[in-house]
Order: C-alpha cells, then structure tokens, then sequence
C-alpha cells in the first residue's frame, strides 16, 4: 500500500483481519465517569490476541503479501509488543518472523515474541541501534519489513480500532489514545476522519519522551528526547507517515507524568479489574489528571495493550 489509507482500505483491513483478531470489549466505570464528570468508554485492546493492539496492523500487513513475497519470512525492529503480533501474524501464513529487541526489553515481551515463534536478534538500547541491526537482518534473510508504525498497511490494521469502538459506542465527542510511534492514532485519526469527523482525537504521551507533542507544535519531527518513561511501548519517535497523518487529523496531543502514569495503572488494575501495561495507562492518566477538558462529554479512551512484567511492577 503507497497511498494513505481512505475508508475503504480500513474497512477492507477490517474484513481482511478479523477472522485471526479478537472484537475486544468496551468497558466502564461509575467511578472513572464522576471523576471526569463525563461517560467514559475503555476500548479494551489490553484483551487483544497477543496482548495489544498491534495484532492488528500487524496482521493486516502481513496478509497483504502473495506467497512469493512471504517466502522469506517477515523482520522488523520491536521494543516487544509489535514483535508478538508480527510473530503471531507470520505464524498464521508459516513464515518465519525476524525480530530485533533491544537487550534492555523487558522479559515478558521477550519471552512472548518466542513464544509466538519469533526469532529475536538483539541490538542496543538506541534507536539507531535497532535500524543497523534490522537492515542486516533483512540483507541476510531476504525478509520482507513490516515496520511497527510507519507502513499504511499497519496504519490501516490499527484503524480497525476506531471502527469497532464507533460500532459500539456510536456517539462518542472524544477518543483518548497513547502515543508512540504514531500508528495507532493516525489510523483511529484516518478512520474517524471518514466515518464521524466531528469526533475529537487527543494523543496522550509521558513527558520524559514528548517527541510527539513537541513535533505537533513545531510543525516537524523532533526526536525523542532522553527522558525514559515506565510507557516503555512508548519510546519512539514519531514516523515520517504518521507524523503526517498526526498534523493533518489529530486535534491535539498532552503529556502526563510518570507518577500519574503509575496511578492510572494502579486504578486500572484495582478498580477496573484489568491488567493494563504502563503505556496502556497513559490516555487514562490524562484523564484522570484533568490534562484534557471531557467534561460532560462521552469519551472513548484506548487501552492499547496488556503485557505486563509482573516482576517490574511500578508500585512495587
């Protein structure tokens, strides 16, 4: 796919998909609604098949390769959750999946993208790190990139999310949504565009990592600074095609905190009953810190994913 994806391409992605993903559920809290004095709607992606939202663009990527193309497999650059659904995706066609972590991700990832049948390469820490080793990779295997974010085949897949949450809370004013690479929210972005564009789409990001919102303000791409964050799903830099889709579709991105990152979570998880990762909590977070006006509005807020160290927990 050359093109920016339009309604159909996501609708098609849709049909494409969704024998292989779940149609994860919509939830609520009475508690969540009177701190936000408004009606909030979780779209659960934290009950994905593979944990999160990826299994989405990822699988819609790779069902858009003929047998030819898939013959030498997949490979991409992945700080877990993305190398879990790529992994998965691959193993649905039997094609081998090729995965560069970086040796600081955490083990659950780790020990998730090998379960799924990935075969992981690790590189540094660095963003730079992962390029150089992902680039060899793909001239050794002859395999075909899959990248996390920056692919319109991906972007279509992670739009999916927008159509079912719509189907089931038709009426929403405003979607919260995390923010790393851009996939996510410019595929949500490019499907509400389409379909109801009056609803709002804010990008929540953690501020030690605010390449996004920094970039959304310059009006072009600022690298992600050194800050870290717990959101670990979240230390990347924006794509050049998200950042695109991000200037033109979304209508404003905030950041939060690293303690009101963990506070989200800690409510998430005792409250709501739901096992969320720390870059899952960050749209809450925003809520929840009143870093975004939903007063009186129907808010639908993206939990993008649910693999969890339970070894590194924040509170801990």
């Amino acid at each position: 796919m050359t093109d920016i994806p339009d309604l159909e391409a996501i609708r098609q992605a849709h049909r494409r998909i969704a024998p292989y993903i779940h149609r994860t559920p919509v939830m609520t809290s009475r508690l969540v609604d009177e701190w936000a004095a408004a009606s909030v709607f979780c779209k659960c992606e934290n009950l994905q098949r593979a944990g999160a939202f990826k299994i989405r663009g990822a699988t819609n990527a790779v069902m858009c390769l003929d047998d030819d193309a898939l013959s030498r497999g997949v490979a991409t650059h992945s700080s877990g959750n993305h190398g879990a659904a790529l992994s998965l995706a691959a193993g649905f066609r039997g094609a081998p999946a090729y995965i560069v972590m970086p040796e600081t991700a955490s083990k659950a990832k780790l020990t998730a993208v090998e379960g799924y049948g990935g075969r992981i390469i690790h590189c540094g820490s660095e963003p730079t790190d992962r390029q150089r080793v992902l680039e060899r990779v793909l001239a050794d295997t002859g395999a075909r990139l899959v990248h996390p974010f920056d692919d319109y085949r991906v972007i279509a897949g992670q739009g999916t999310t927008a159509l079912e949450l719509l189907d089931q809370v038709p009426d929403l004013d405003m979607i919260l949504v995390p923010v790393g690479g851009g996939g996510l929210i410019s595929g949500i972005a490019l499907a509400l565009g389409h379909v109801r564009p009056a609803v709002r789409v804010i990008g929540v990001e953690p501020r030690g990592v605010d390449d996004a919102y920094r970039s959304f303000r310059a009006g072009r791409i600022i690298p992600v600074p050194d800050g870290g964050s717990i959101a670990d799903g979240l230390l990347t830099t924006v794509g050049a095609r998200t950042f695109d889709i991000i200037s033109r579709r979304v209508d404003d991105i905030v950041t939060v905190e690293e303690s009101e990152i963990v506070e989200a979570m800690r409510f998430i998880w005792t409250r709501m009953k739901l096992v969320v990762e720390p870059s899952a909590a960050v749209p809450m977070a925003g809520l929840l810190a009143g870093k975004v006006d939903a007063s009186g509005g129907r808010v639908g807020v993206v939990f993008s994913g649910g693999n969890v160290d339970l070894d590194q927990l924040p509170w801990r």
